[in-house]
């Protein structure tokens, strides 16, 4: 069944530019080298397994910390641990990373088999040795996310196959190309939280999508399908939770304070894929795409695979990029290298030229509103940003700055091109900083 289109507050309508949405997925082969940083997730850093000179095989666990919240790492190929060295992540987080020669064999881990399980509690601990982590781009882990407070009633499973960011089309030939798997495993999350409802969330801009979604689920009661008015950032989880069930996350609380819990359409697709076979998460679906790539396309991709490898499967550059992101153009990260790897939460390498890139200065602000009519938090970016300049840090917990989402809503309207979304993202550190020291100025 599919409901209505609803909404949220603000919001913005970029070009789309969904340019792979027919592209049917390449498989790409085994790279010259596999470089795994020890920091994939949302929580506590992980302890290297191996060292250097140790061979390993597909599916080995590789590293892992006795913290709850985190999520090992595998090697996604088999061969020679050639170094674990210091390394920095493109958001400037110093790590560790472990660096695999591959053998070209593809042996397979005699721990990898089909899953079984009898409760809820050895469903979590296969799920966390999986490594798996929301594979929309957060990476945040799973087994985290399906174990909400005992206190927190959940009456409602969201599956976010919005896929709202320009250019990603990950999500998008996920369902099209693999839908039985994502409603499999649904059923099993459904039985595991013991809940009847299910939403799926699908920007109206994929009608091919909604249509094979609504053929494979058509036999449950239990789900039902939406169509989103496509509009960004619709597949922000506050977003998606307000536009399917009119419930509002309030700021500092969590889906489960409403009853909800938001996975992505890759992510619970992969649950039924691992309960099924054993492999944990050794590879990505990138979608590689930009005004500089030849061949722009779908990918899977070993997990560590270097960025330029991956570009040069898709026949490399057409001419020169000026700008190369991991993730989306609203809300992914600039690359410094060709080096870096595809990690767990990778879902798009774009690489842009000049006028795509449309890198410009700032001038002053002209107080037009602009950022706060697209605002999908109701707040007042313009304002955080004039506090962060002036380091008036006794303002950042008036103006609510931790209820931000990073969308880039504001710096994507902003007339006078401020560098709104980098300008928040300081002014939390200042104010964490703050807190920890005291107290504001």
């Amino acid at each position: 069944m599919v409901r209505n289109k609803d909404t949220f507050f603000g919001g913005i309508h970029p070009d789309y530019c969904k340019n792979t949405e027919r592209s049917e997925t390449k498989r790409m082969g085994i790279p010259t080298k596999i470089v795994v940083p020890l920091t994939q997730h949302i929580g506590a850093p992980l302890i290297p397994m191996v060292m250097k000179n140790d061979r390993v095989k597909v599916g080995q666990m590789i590293a892992n910390s006795e913290a709850y919240v985190c999520a090992p790492i595998h090697s996604s190929v088999s061969g020679k641990v050639k170094d674990i060295i210091p390394y920095v992540l493109s958001n400037g987080v110093n790590s560790r990373a472990i660096v695999i020669e591959p053998d070209g064999k593809q042996e397979i881990h005699e721990y990898i088999k089909p899953k079984r399980y009898e409760s809820k509690e050895e469903f979590l601990k296969i799920l966390r040795d999986s490594g798996l982590v929301g594979l929309g781009g957060a990476g945040f882990p799973t087994h985290v996310k399906l174990s909400p407070p005992k206190d927190k009633i959940i009456d409602t499973l969201i599956i976010n196959a919005a896929e709202c960011e320009p250019f990603i089309t990950a999500d998008h030939r996920e369902i099209v190309e693999n839908s039985y798997s994502i409603i499999n495993g649904i059923e099993i999350i459904l039985e595991i939280l013991k809940i009847d409802k299910v939403l799926i969330g699908v920007e109206d801009n994929k009608p091919d999508a909604i249509v094979e979604l609504t053929k494979v689920a058509d036999s449950s009661d239990k789900i039902e399908i939406k169509a989103l008015k496509t509009k960004y950032p619709q597949g922000a989880e506050k977003m998606i939770i307000y536009s399917l069930t009119g419930r509002k996350v309030p700021m500092g609380k969590l889906p489960s304070d409403v009853g909800c819990v938001v996975l992505n359409v890759n992510t619970i697709s992969f649950i039924a894929s691992h309960i099924k076979t054993g492999m944990p998460l050794i590879e990505k679906r990138v979608t590689v795409d930009g005004d500089t790539i030849k061949d722009p396309s779908n990918v899977f991709a070993l997990i560590g695979t270097p960025i330029g490898e991956l570009i040069d499967f898709c026949g490399g550059f057409k001419k020169d990029p000026r700008k190369i992101i991991m993730g989306g153009p609203m809300m992914g990260v600039s690359q410094f290298e060709l080096d870096g790897p595809v990690m767990k939460y990778t879902n798009a390498i774009l690489a842009f030229s000049e006028e795509l890139a449309n890198i410009t200065n700032e001038s002053a602000c002209i107080r037009c509103s602009k950022c706060v009519e697209v605002c999908p938090m109701s707040l007042l970016p313009f304002a955080i940003d004039f506090s962060m300049h002036k380091n008036q840090t006794r303002m950042f917990e008036k103006l609510q700055i931790d209820n931000c989402i990073e969308c880039g809503a504001c710096s994507f309207v902003c007339p006078a091109k401020r560098h709104l979304v980098q300008s928040i993202r300081s002014a939390k550190y200042l104010n964490r900083k703050a807190l920890s020291q005291g107290g504001g100025k």
